[in-house]
């Protein structure tokens, strides 16, 4: 009867739904689970910390070939190798500025290291984690930088792109310092050399400026983008720490995890041991490094003794240019900012 098809009906949509809310609670249950037992496998395992870090075996793009720079559009670009330690090999390239694009063309090693004897300022730039030397924003920085005039030297650090070893702090800074004591043979002492750091490579470029600093040999300027004032500030302002963010404990699970690993990148500290010009330049709607943790460096560096003479700047972009974390290069504002406002008053440019 019709009653009866309607109870069997009712059951059979009963049974269903307590089979759904039955999967429902178990996907919840896996869900929970997880999320409990990454702070304890992270704290048993801190090197798992350290890879979320430095994120060198993320390579975007994908199947790029860093020995052919000229795939990517830099065809005025050089690719080699340099052994910042015995048996570790580090990929470089050197870009020319563009006014030597023509004459770039089927041009060797020599005689791209010829063109550091021109009178074209050179830039060191410091990439940040993740992909490598050949990263989409990086090599458009690259190609704005290199028509301004500017000679533009860049490397992967040890375990990053096609770079030997395995990554570190130390690492990172002491390839960063070889690569620049072998720019300074290279250009002599009167050229200007200029440090840029970008995102994690703040961390990279304060660490090495200092280092120069204590020896006597500062850089002629340094410039951060997107920079923050220690690894652990930035580590609990990134999203992927969001879900943990107001765990009990967060600083013991995952902060402490850095120190395991002598993982800093203290810009704070590092501020009042440089002296030499600094510009800092922040997206106000970067995600990834938020800009107050910039603007709060900024703050330390013109406090700094250190910095006492020299100039520092901060120079913000509003949220609605969209230039989040790593598109500041789009920037139509660049390049009076370096030619004219920070860099080229004291440096002028070669014609």
């Amino acid at each position: 009867s019709f009653s009866v098809l309607i109870s069997h009906l009712l059951v059979t949509w009963c049974l269903l739904r307590l089979g759904l809310v039955g999967k429902i609670k178990r996907i919840f249950l896996v869900l929970m689970i997880i999320y409990v037992s990454i702070p304890f496998i992270v704290k048993i395992f801190p090197s798992i910390q350290a890879k979320l870090v430095f994120l060198n075996f993320v390579r975007v793009p994908f199947f790029i070939d860093l020995k052919r720079p000229q795939d990517l559009g830099l065809n005025h670009t050089h690719n080699f190798y340099l052994e910042p330690e015995s048996g570790l090999k580090a990929g470089v390239w050197h870009t020319v500025p563009a006014q030597m694009w023509r004459e770039a063309q089927g041009k060797d090693g020599n005689w791209y290291l010829s063109t550091f004897s021109s009178s074209h300022p050179v830039i060191l730039y410091l990439h940040g984690n993740a992909g490598t030397r050949g990263g989409d924003h990086r090599v458009q920085l690259y190609k704005v930088l290199s028509s301004l005039g500017y000679h533009v030297v860049t490397f992967d650090y040890r375990g990053w792109g096609d770079s030997e070893g395995s990554p570190s702090e130390g690492g990172m800074t002491s390839d960063a310092l070889f690569v620049y004591d072998w720019l300074k043979q290279q250009i002599g002492k009167t050229k200007p050399l200029y440090i840029w750091g970008h995102s994690l490579g703040t961390g990279v470029a304060t660490n090495l400026v200092r280092r120069l600093c204590d020896r006597g040999n500062p850089p002629d300027a340094l410039i951060l983008e997107s920079p923050f004032t220690n690894i652990r500030e930035e580590a609990k302002c990134h999203p992927f720490s969001m879900v943990y963010r107001y765990l009990p404990g967060f600083d013991w699970f995952f902060l402490d995890a850095f120190t395991a690993n002598n993982i800093r990148f203290a810009s704070d500290e590092n501020v009042n041991h440089i002296s030499c010009p600094m510009l800092i330049l922040h997206a106000e709607d970067d995600t990834v490094v938020p800009f107050y943790l910039g603007k709060k460096l900024y703050s330390m560096a013109s406090r700094s003794q250190s910095l006492t003479g020299h100039k520092v700047q901060f120079v913000p972009f509003p949220a609605s240019l969209g230039y989040k974390h790593k598109f500041i290069y789009r920037s139509p504002e660049l390049p009076s900012i370096l030619r004219y406002d920070f860099l080229g008053m004291a440096h002028p440019l070669a014609p």
